[in-house]
């Protein structure tokens, strides 16, 4: 799956507002600042993780970006107020060798766009170069519409099964990653990263509900008679989402 720059840097702000900065503390307690952090950031499209992540972590850091876009590979290198290392390619190909030396490996709306073998596979990389993991911004299955419509519920369930096609994880990918470290003898502490959208993000709003409601009908095409009168609605009415995410933070060695 692939983002235009436009729809990331229309979701830049909610997602920074939205990452869970109580896994940051445990984070920096678990690195080793003194020779300098090497921090693996996997999916990197324009950079918004690094951007977020680099001034909430001690000491001179390098960023190794991962993408498979070389335009959006492009625009985070650029963005970076640290040394940056740009790395083209499939995380399919992704090996422990890939991450010597490295003090982290971070990722951000990542994981759900993983088939349980994948994710499997990443862990293992991981966990073989023995270093910390910060995932943020997986899908969880959930969105709670302010005022609440019968047909929200069959959305949501049409939208889920929408991100596990092709036996994607979608929002399975957090009970997935946490099992999948776990077997590993890594502890995984799991804390929400909510989007709150509303009238006072009215393009982004709008743009999400389209979306998703865009995705609901492509997975079941029964929807489509309801899906432009529920659209037309939902944006009458001013309404307030609350999209559910979450963060995971895997440090090694804790059993």
């Amino acid at each position: 799956m692939t983002y235009t720059p436009e729809w990331l840097a229309l979701r830049e702000p909610v997602d920074a507002e939205s990452r869970a900065t109580e896994l940051l503390d445990p984070l920096r307690a678990a690195l080793d600042p003194a020779a300098g952090l090497v921090i693996h950031d996997l999916g990197c499209g324009s950079g918004s993780q690094a951007r977020w992540l680099s001034g909430r972590l001690p000491g001179p850091q390098r960023w190794v970006l991962h993408d498979q876009d070389p335009r959006l590979l492009a625009l985070a290198g650029a963005s970076l107020d640290v040394p940056v290392e740009i790395r083209q390619g499939d995380l399919g190909d992704l090996r422990a060798e890939d991450l010597a030396g490295a003090s982290l490996v971070t990722g951000s709306a990542l994981l759900d766009l993983f088939t349980t073998e994948q994710l499997n596979g990443l862990v293992s990389v991981i966990v073989e170069a023995g270093v910390p993991a910060l995932f943020t911004l997986s899908v969880a299955g959930r969105i709670e519409l302010d005022p609440a419509e019968a047909l929200d519920p069959e959305f949501e369930a049409a939208f889920n099964d929408h991100q596990r096609r092709h036996g994607l994880l979608g929002p399975d990918a957090p009970a997935a990653t946490t099992e999948a470290f776990q077997r590993h003898g890594y502890r995984v502490t799991t804390r929400p990263s909510t989007w709150r959208l509303g009238p006072d993000r009215p393009e982004l709003t709008t743009e999400w509900l389209h979306g998703w409601v865009g995705a609901a009908v492509e997975q079941e095409p029964r929807l489509a008679e309801q899906a432009p009168e529920y659209l037309r609605r939902r944006q009458a009415t001013e309404f307030r989402a609350l999209v559910h995410h979450v963060d995971q933070l895997a440090l090694p060695g804790a059993g």
